[in-house]
């Protein structure tokens, strides 16, 4: 089974949010996703400033098998990009949770984050995917 910690927030295509509590939240892709991904080579992320909505398409990470869009669980304006993933893309495989986050959005409406799964919704995505 894929690490799911507890403290996070999910969304069924496999991208996770950190709440950091000052308005803004961290995105990145599961332990789940990267592992079905493989060893990942490139990653391509939002430009800072971009306005997203949630569920549009914010990226695209790819691997030795295969390309995936990143999309963004909520809506807001992108604040930061883990730029250290343009040398070091695997660390999305290192540390999913970690040094492998992809962005952070400043939120447009924090009530999104009521629609997010919790680990355990998470799980069971992922055991309908196996």
């Amino acid at each position: 089974m894929s690490d799911i910690p507890a403290d996070l927030k999910y969304i069924a295509s496999h991208e996770w949010v950190r709440v950091e509590g000052d308005g803004t939240v961290t995105v990145g892709v599961t332990d789940h996703a990267q592992d079905a991904l493989g060893d990942v080579v490139y990653v391509e992320l939002p430009e800072v400033d971009v306005v997203l909505s949630a569920g549009d398409e914010a990226g695209v990470v790819e691997s030795v098998k295969a390309a995936s869009d990143i999309y963004t669980p909520l809506s807001g304006t992108v604040i930061a990009v883990n730029s250290t993933l343009e040398d070091a893309p695997e660390q999305v495989n290192s540390d999913p949770y970690g040094e492998g986050w992809f962005f952070k959005l400043r939120l447009a409406d924090a009530g999104e984050l009521d629609e997010l799964l919790d680990a355990d919704g998470y799980a069971d995505v992922c055991d309908a995917d196996t």
